[in-house]
């Protein structure tokens, strides 16, 4: 029913901390996207060259790609709060910083890139944080909406943002803007201020190092099918929707022989466009799977690409924003819900962060290329060459599934029990040994083998650097499953990262164990000459 849609849309301004960090980031997003058109356009007046203006984007997005593996890290290492704090500090000081230097008119096009380079990687840290706090301010249940409410925020200030940036350029010029955006930093630093929560994670554990925590992100992202499948379709949306972005300026000035106004109604189009599609997104939800509304979101973007390649009146180029709008809101939701639906609470900042990186990395190499390809061929040929891949990438991206993880259960199970050792081991000693010893009847054979290669992937995405089952050739019906853990304390977290939904699959491998007794484990670490175990340790328990 309308009414229930409505409420269950807007469930999450219901909790209080939310409504506020929400309210507090749109006023950000907007002073951001104000400055956003002051870069963009300043840089036509300071090198007008199609690749230079393209690098403005190019500036932007690198920083995410360089430094967003070590912001997620962070995210899941540090309290969130704090770590949002300083950076919204640092952004705001940088800024009025910038406005200082335009005050004294001794910015150049490298001194903006190089501006444009430092904000970006101030967004950076803040954003894996940002979306990694997300569950902890909303119910379960609200999750969802509140992840859609994120992109109506940001798509608000995409559609109020430039238009306002361009009036006060327009009027009061670049510094006026640059100054707006430092305040408006200030308000975020006001609500998590007033926010006092704690947001690090529970962790009986010590904390990872800052290296092992980034190689521990990557190792998950190369194993869950779910995350990676989404990366797939993220790389194939953003290469192609790089380039009306990158671009936009330049059709603004040269194209539609406009001035800043119209590169501001531009991008409000693109916005006003966004915010339609968030409300148009449950519905079609309803009706189509997320891979069919990911093929509509990259039609749509060819379509917005073409139209700003060849068309001559202002009347299409809006038009084009607000379809390339709403094909942006489509695709990036529709990202970011499988993203966050792929991700268990101990690495939503990494794995948030690696979806960044690759949105962040495909659009600087897209912004670059495009660019590139706009000095060799022109603007309307890249523009319509961006539109023509984006067609031929749908039946390749077809394949690759989105909202793999939309039943999994990443909730810790704990079900593997403390290791009973006879000997201490230390936390850093290892590398680690952990075996398994299954009985298994020929009938159930097949069913076994295929389960345990579901299994190996959990085992290396949790930890385990190697991992293998062997079948013994002197004892029919014995298996053993052997993996390695590059330390002890890396071995206690796969206990500890295990999920209910692993545990279902565990259950099913346990069934057509055929024992008198639950399969043996045995653990073992390498010895070393500062103690003296010199032989396998066999645990007393079976905890996998």
């Amino acid at each position: 029913m309308p009414g229930k849609t409505a409420s269950s849309a807007f469930s999450p301004f219901k909790h209080r901390i939310f409504a506020i960090l929400w309210t507090a980031t749109l006023i950000s997003n907007i002073g951001t996207w104000m400055f956003n058109v002051t870069s963009g356009w300043v840089m036509t007046e300071l090198s007008p060259s199609p690749l230079m203006v393209s690098m403005v984007q190019a500036a932007t997005a690198l920083p995410v790609f360089l430094f967003a593996l070590p912001a997620g890290a962070l995210g899941d290492l540090l309290n969130r709060r704090q770590l949002l704090l300083w950076t919204q500090i640092f952004l705001a000081f940088v800024l009025f910083l910038f406005a200082g230097l335009l005050w004294q008119g001794v910015v150049n096009a490298w001194v903006l890139l190089l501006f444009t380079f430092i904000t970006g990687a101030g967004s950076a840290f803040a954003m894996p944080a940002w979306q990694a706090i997300v569950p902890r301010l909303v119910p379960r249940d609200a999750l969802g909406s509140a992840i859609a409410l994120n992109g109506i925020s940001m798509n608000i200030a995409r559609a109020v943002g430039p238009a306002l940036g361009g009036f006060i350029l327009a009027a009061a010029g670049a510094v006026a803007t640059a100054l707006l955006d430092a305040v408006s930093y200030l308000a975020v630093v006001a609500a998590l201020l007033w926010w006092g929560a704690a947001t690090t994670q529970a962790d009986k554990l010590p904390r990872e190092h800052l290296t092992g925590a980034m190689q521990a992100g990557i190792r998950f992202a190369l194993h869950s099918a779910p995350l990676r499948h989404t990366l797939i379709h993220a790389l194939a949306f953003f290469i192609c929707a790089s380039a009306y972005w990158a671009l936009l300026p330049l059709v603004a000035k040269d194209t539609l022989q406009g001035g800043p106004s119209l590169y501001g109604i531009l991008l409000t189009a693109l916005g006003i466009g966004a915010v339609a599609g968030a409300f148009l997104l449950p519905f079609m939800k309803k009706h189509l799977n997320a891979n069919k509304v990911m093929m509509l979101a990259i039609t749509g973007t060819a379509l917005c690409s073409m139209m700003l390649a060849y068309g001559k009146y202002e009347i299409v180029g809006i038009a084009a924003g607000l379809i390339g709008g709403v094909s942006w809101l489509m695709a990036v939701s529709s990202l970011n819900i499988s993203a966050q639906m792929a991700l268990p609470d101990w690495v939503r900042a990494r794995g948030l962060a690696i979806f960044q990186m690759v949105f962040f990395g495909a659009m600087t190499t897209g912004s670059l290329g495009w660019g590139q390809a706009a000095e060799v061929v022109g603007l309307p040929l890249a523009l319509a060459a961006s539109g023509l891949l984006a067609l031929f990438l749908i039946p390749v991206t077809g394949r690759f599934k989105l909202n793999l993880g939309e039943h999994h259960d990443h909730t810790p199970s704990g079900h593997w029990a403390e290791p009973v050792l006879i000997t201490p081991v230390a936390h850093d000693h290892g590398p680690v040994l952990v075996t398994l010893e299954y009985r298994i009847d020929d009938a159930d054979r097949d069913a076994f083998c295929s389960l345990m290669r579901e299994l190996g992937i959990i085992r290396r995405r949790d930890g385990a650097i190697q991992w293998g089952f062997f079948e013994d050739v002197e004892d029919h019906g014995r298996f053993i499953e052997v993996f390695t853990v590059e330390s002890w304390l890396a071995h206690l977290r796969q206990h500890a990262r295990v999920s209910a939904s692993d545990k279902i699959l565990q259950d099913k491998i346990l069934a057509l164990h055929g024992g008198n007794a639950p399969p043996r484990v045995t653990h073992a670490v390498m010895p070393n000459a500062e103690n003296s175990m010199k032989r396998k340790i066999p645990s007393t328990h079976h905890d996998l």
